[in-house]
């Protein structure tokens, strides 16, 4: 019969303390890297909504004076200056600016452009986006199919229209950074605007929007990409 009887266990449990203190350890490592890490994404995060609200508040109030008379509205949430008014903007079926869309462009773009061309914006705009909206109304004979594509043809024409005009109301530096984000989109009828009743409101969903894309959302996701890796 052994004198220490105890030894072994004893023994046992030498080893597994320094081994279980060892995965505790392990364990606070892995918490601070995961905590460190979120803290890390919410930053990006408030830092992008930071910017978005600020570019939204600034787009706002430069126009806030001008928006009634041009028969527009400004989404500071959305970054999106809309033009509503289709008698204002083109003729039925047609893609030529008319004469007080025009006046109105003259105006607006430069003072839009100089905003987002500032120091303080203008490393973060990823895109400027004109975007054409039409009703789902073509001709009776018009199919829903065919009306739909008639409105993407048309909706296409009248951005490129825009972009062609404002495009050249920028000076030859702004031009450079200006092509590599201007785009045009013709959205046709996929984004209809509808009543209290749920009925199309053909009107208004005939409008023009520019819309600003930010890169915050590209940061985020390279902060993701690299803890990933």
């Amino acid at each position: 019969i052994s004198m220490f009887p105890h030894r072994k266990n004893t023994t046992s449990e030498a080893h597994w303390i320094p081994l279980a203190d060892l995965m505790t350890g392990l364990m606070m490592m892995f918490m601070l890297i995961a905590v460190l890490y979120m803290l890390r994404i919410n930053h990006a995060a408030e830092q992008y909504s930071t910017e978005r609200n600020q570019l939204g508040k600034a787009l706002c109030q430069e126009f806030s004076r001008d928006l009634h008379s041009w028969k527009a509205e400004c989404d500071p949430t959305g970054l999106v200056i809309r033009f509503t008014s289709p008698e204002v903007l083109f003729d039925t079926g047609r893609a030529d600016l008319k004469p007080r869309f025009i006046e109105i462009l003259d105006d607006f773009f430069p003072r839009y452009l100089r905003l987002l061309n500032s120091k303080e914006f203008q490393s973060s705009i990823e895109e400027i986006r004109i975007e054409g909206h039409t009703s789902s109304h073509w001709t009776q004979e018009s199919s829903e199919e065919q009306a739909y594509f008639l409105n993407m043809e048309l909706s296409q024409a009248r951005t490129r229209s825009v972009l062609q005009h404002v495009l050249m109301l920028s000076s030859p530096e702004q031009r450079q950074w200006l092509k590599s984000r201007l785009t045009a989109n013709g959205l046709s009828s996929s984004h209809l605007i509808h009543d209290a009743k749920g009925h199309e409101d053909a009107l208004a969903s005939q409008r023009v929007e520019l819309r600003i894309r930010t890169n915050a959302d590209q940061k985020i996701k390279e902060i993701l990409d690299a803890a990933g890796q």
